[in-house]
């Protein structure tokens, strides 16, 4: 894996992974569509969409443990606190060979800088809130969620794909 270069695929897919508006009937259809696709795979995942401070959508697949309902909150408040992907803060991280607990005084207790959480972002008003999911390994857990935000948004998500590892 070319951390450089799954960094820039990352600005990408935070760049065009955009919403013209968003709200809780949308959070349900993307959080449904998550659910779909993971029921379909036999994926062990929690998944949960929300604006900052209102849950909108969470639900477990069968396999999925209380550890990942505690990995998506410390995932998502990667996505809170940055207003970017954890993974794309996670891989930052290793890239510079520090932690969040170094670096900004972040709890591991709190934050997870790994794969899985994304950022809500809305056109002319910016991030509102995060898309989360975990049970897999990070890169799958990120990927999933670029896969579902591809398919809510109607784009194709081979060009937006982090490159074959």
């Amino acid at each position: 894996m070319d951390i450089d270069h799954d960094l820039t695929t990352i600005a990408t897919q935070e760049h065009t992974l955009v919403f013209p508006r968003f709200d809780a009937a949308r959070a349900w259809q993307l959080g449904a569509y998550l659910r779909e696709v993971a029921t379909a795979r036999a994926l062990a995942v929690a998944i949960d969409i929300r604006t900052f401070g209102q849950p909108l959508f969470f639900c477990a697949t069968e396999g999925a443990t209380p550890d990942n309902t505690a990995w998506v909150r410390r995932k998502r408040n990667v996505v809170a606190h940055f207003r970017r992907s954890s993974y794309s803060i996670g891989l930052r991280m290793q890239q510079a060979g520090t932690s969040l607990v170094d670096k900004h005084g972040l709890s591991v207790e709190d934050y997870a800088p790994y794969g899985g959480a994304f950022p809500l972002a809305v056109a002319g008003i910016g991030v509102v809130g995060s898309v989360t999911v975990s049970g897999l390994p990070q890169r799958a857990d990120h990927e999933l969620v670029v896969e579902a935000l591809c398919a809510e948004l109607g784009l194709d998500y081979a060009r937006l794909a982090l490159a074959k590892v």
